[in-house]
């Protein structure tokens, strides 16, 4: 996996999802059955490791989409 976001990114990534995770597992503590709740921490968990790892994957895909779009786009200039 090759990194596709920055150090500020990713710490911004890190800072939210510990805080979005945090207070989702506060809360569950007193509504054990919210499932929004559960959720919300596995969201937050998700940032945190996005974070870490400094690869996000919507970030993947869309960076391919958009070079497999430009590909298709010079393939049919190249045709007319």
């Amino acid at each position: 996996m090759k990194p596709n976001i920055g150090r500020v990114d990713a710490l911004c990534r890190i800072s939210l999802g510990f805080t979005v995770l945090a207070c989702s597992t506060a809360k569950l503590v007193r509504k054990p059955n919210e499932g929004t709740l559960l959720f919300a921490a596995m969201c937050g968990g998700m940032k945190v490791a996005e974070g870490i790892t400094r690869f996000c994957p919507l970030t993947y895909l869309a960076e391919n989409n958009m070079s497999t779009m430009q590909e298709q786009s010079q393939d049919e200039n190249h045709r007319h």
